[in-house]
């Protein structure tokens, strides 16, 4: 007996054996590279002629946001999508990301933490770091109810009740919710509550289509494929309107109506926000064409390629929200 390798012509005339996993994780690789640029690089361009300045270190900032949304994101998807899928007759859930998701956060949440722990500056090193400072402001003890949150998120996907980390989600938003609208602003109950919304509801949407496709991945082409995307497609639509209802008062509130036109090409936070909505109409048009070739085609689940184009300019979306609640707000006129 003989052990020889295979020659190339043996693997198959065809050329190369292709895989495919591996391909898609290094382009979901590289969009996660490009997307990390954005906030990184993108607060020069805003800033641009606008007059304003920018607070110390806005680009990492900017980026640790962005990271601590997507960590947002991923657990409020499964959590949205598994409850969907009770009612169907599918093969098993994949595996779940939200410890992961997790674990971003909770880095995420510590470095905006430090940032906040010495006055809104970007420490050099461990040295400047007031952790007792943080129970000092109000900022500060948000900034840990979002570092805890996170770690019992972590843990509650880790145990036998993975439903039980819905509380410590919800706990990150409301923080993020508080901490969008400080004290001194006009009707600040009011800008938290539809902040509160429009976050819960850009997490169930974001997470919550990412999910669909890990699942109908694992489940394969079947009805109840369809199914699920029809039930998710339906939820989704709501989901956009409360976005788009909250996004457009909150805009307001930040930008007077007689100033928008103004503001949305002067300063930085009204050209990211130009910027945002343009994105968030083009996820509008995609979703909108996967939800004819899910009623209208032959197979259903062909809708899965625009989703997937979708999902994909989601994570901008929520890279560039990272970005706009870094920059300096606009001055009411």
């Amino acid at each position: 007996m003989t052990l020889t390798r295979p020659t190339a012509g043996a693997a198959g005339a065809s050329g190369p054996i292709r895989r495919p996993g591996t391909v898609r994780a290094v382009a979901v690789l590289v969009l996660v590279a490009l997307a990390a640029l954005i906030p990184l690089l993108a607060p020069s361009a805003a800033l641009h002629g606008t007059g304003e300045a920018a607070a110390p270190g806005v680009g990492g900032i900017a980026l640790l946001r962005a990271v601590l949304f997507a960590a947002l994101c991923v657990p409020v998807g499964e959590l949205f999508v598994d409850r969907l899928a009770r009612t169907l007759p599918g093969a098993p859930a994949p595996r779940s990301w939200a410890p992961y998701a997790a674990g971003a956060g909770v880095l995420a949440a510590l470095g905006l933490a430090s940032v906040v722990s010495t006055g809104n500056l970007v420490p050099h090193s461990l040295a400047q770091v007031d952790v007792g400072g943080l129970y000092d402001s109000r900022d500060g003890k948000l900034a840990l109810v979002e570092v805890n949150a996170f770690l019992a998120a972590g843990l509650c996907a880790r145990s036998r009740r993975p439903a039980t980390q819905v509380w410590p989600l919800a706990a990150v938003i409301v923080a993020e919710a508080l901490r969008a609208h400080a004290a001194p602003e006009h009707a600040p109950l009011l800008g938290s509550g539809l902040t509160l919304v429009h976050l819960t509801c850009a997490a169930l949407w974001t997470g919550g289509l990412l999910h669909v496709l890990r699942t109908l991945r694992r489940w394969g082409p079947s009805e109840a494929g369809a199914a699920l995307l029809g039930l998710y497609a339906r939820a989704a639509a709501v989901l956009l309107g409360a976005i788009t209802a909250t996004g457009v008062w909150s805009s307001l509130r930040r930008m007077p109506a007689h100033t928008v036109l103004d503001q949305l090409t002067g300063t930085a936070y009204g050209r990211v926000l130009l910027a945002k909505v343009i994105l968030v109409a083009g996820v509008a048009l995609l979703a909108l064409w996967a939800r004819v070739r899910l009623r209208r085609a032959a197979d259903p689940l062909t809708a899965c390629s625009p989703a997937r184009a979708e999902v994909a300019v989601l994570g901008v979306v929520v890279t560039v929200s990272g970005l706009l609640t870094a920059l300096p707000l606009p001055i009411r006129w």
